[in-house]
């Protein structure tokens, strides 16, 4: 038997395939369907099957096309409501693949229809479990993404609960020694608390994992739903997708039009503009928010452009144009391009470079806005009289910033804060926004020694 990892750095996310004596099943498959393709034929193996463990609110799945390419039966619960050729797979299903057997094993609590994949050897012994977004290394699946998506909605409280039955009565009474395999790893926001390791085995979750300690369920329920992360604008958009299936990841990627860099731009049309923040400050157009492309670009997109909106995506180069475009189409945003260019030539936006010497005598002459997330806002503020404002509430927040002393934002390390400022300085003209980027942990001591 041969598992397989495929990990996505930028979503966290980790997909499998199992092959047993020629045959293949993918678990969680990502957007792009093409590595599984070459995984397979590297093998000898033919994809006779895709098990979906629950409708992914974080990224889009490929499920449908692997069907449509290769015939492979997709398995999924019968409460997902699936809108696409299927099987069910529920409490005591079994695919065989080969000799060995892959048991279905309902675990609602991340969503309503959540399940997990038990694999057996040619032995009978129980030797793996794919968790998706139940049982993380570290951590549990947060139970707040499907109260008002997916075929079945639950409140949050409901399926924190049914998280408490779900891994006290079926994960964590299996043989220690079972390797756990997750859908995501660190960074992912479908967890709170996730370590850096990309497996586990249950002997090692039972010891290790905040979640699976001896606690009642109330107590339970109450440490599970307190300090979640926040939810992306795309998350519950994600879920639709993946209920019907989404287009073709090549052919849906190649529809997106590319224009000049100087073509004219519809006014009222949003503007992503993925370069890096120094190229960016020195020049841009009017309006434009500051995404740069990175590690977690797909997460920032989804998190400060909602999922109707359109947008143009400016990229830097040809090159960095054809990644960004796939990117987008990870999380189902590709329909929302516009249209993909490179910066126009004529820029008549600038962001001014602070004087650092007077802000850090000065503070009281800035409005100061804090643009990190809540979980890091609640652990103490870098400065005191800052106004706190997380990046993905911002653009529906402007209207609490004071306009009567130039604007400094900041964030923790600089990109979160390149995006914030650009946001701001776009609806903002009348006083000076400013970026304090990657000085902010200098700058923010140095204040603290000057209010002393």
């Amino acid at each position: 038997m041969i598992i397989h990892q495929f990990y996505d750095k930028g979503l966290a996310h980790g997909s499998y395939a199992v092959i047993r004596l020629g045959k293949m099943v993918v678990i969680d498959p990502a957007r792009d369907p093409q590595p599984y393709y070459d995984f397979a034929s590297l093998n000898n193996a033919d994809i006779v099957g895709v098990i979906e463990t629950h409708p992914h609110a974080d990224f889009v799945s490929s499920h449908l096309e692997i069907h449509q390419a290769t015939g492979a039966t997709i398995y999924v619960s019968k409460l997902l409501g699936a809108k696409y050729p299927h099987e069910s797979f529920d409490d005591g299903d079994v695919i065989r693949l080969a000799d060995i057997k892959m048991r279905a094993m309902n675990t609602p609590g991340h969503s309503p229809d959540s399940i997990c994949v038990l694999v057996q050897d040619e032995y009978g012994n129980d030797k793996a479990l794919f968790t998706g977004d139940t049982l993380f290394v570290g951590d549990v699946g947060r139970p707040d993404l499907r109260e008002k998506a997916g075929n079945i909605t639950a409140a949050k409280e409901k399926l924190a609960r049914q998280m408490y039955h779900s891994t006290r009565e079926k994960l964590m009474v299996l043989p220690h020694n079972v390797t756990v395999y997750p859908a995501h790893g660190p960074g992912s926001l479908c967890g709170k608390n996730m370590s850096p390791d990309l497996q586990s085995t249950i002997g090692r979750e039972l010891r290790e994992n905040y979640a699976l300690r001896l606690m009642d369920e109330l107590t339970f329920v109450k440490t599970l739903l307190a300090d979640q992360p926040f939810i992306p604008k795309y998350f519950g958009h994600d879920v639709e997708i993946n209920k019907k299936g989404a287009e073709p990841f090549a052919k849906s990627v190649a529809s997106v039009p590319k224009i000049k860099r100087n073509a004219p731009l519809q006014s009222d049309v949003l503007i992503i503009d993925t370069r890096p923040r120094e190229e960016f400050r020195n020049g841009h157009l009017k309006g434009a928010i500051n995404i740069q492309d990175g590690d977690k670009f797909e997460t920032w997109l989804g998190s400060i452009v909602g999922p109707e909106e359109a947008f143009y995506l400016i990229a830097a180069n040809e090159d960095s144009m054809e990644i960004l475009i796939k990117k987008a189409a990870k999380i189902g945003y590709e329909r929302n391009i516009k249209a993909a260019l490179l910066c126009p030539a004529t820029r008549l936006e600038k962001l001014p470079q602070i004087d650092a010497s007077d802000y850090n005598f000065h503070p009281e002459h800035y409005t100061i806005v804090d643009v990190r997330n809540w979980g890091e806002i609640n652990d103490g503020k870098i400065f005191e009289h800052s106004i706190a404002i997380p990046l993905p509430e911002l653009r529906e927040r402007l209207s609490e910033i004071p306009t009567d002393k130039p604007i400094v934002v900041h964030c923790a390390a600089g990109y979160r804060s390149a995006a914030a400022a650009s946001i701001i300085a776009g609806e903002i003209n009348s006083i000076p926004v400013y970026d304090l980027g990657e000085a902010v942990v200098e700058v923010g001591s140095r204040s603290a020694e000057v209010g002393r």
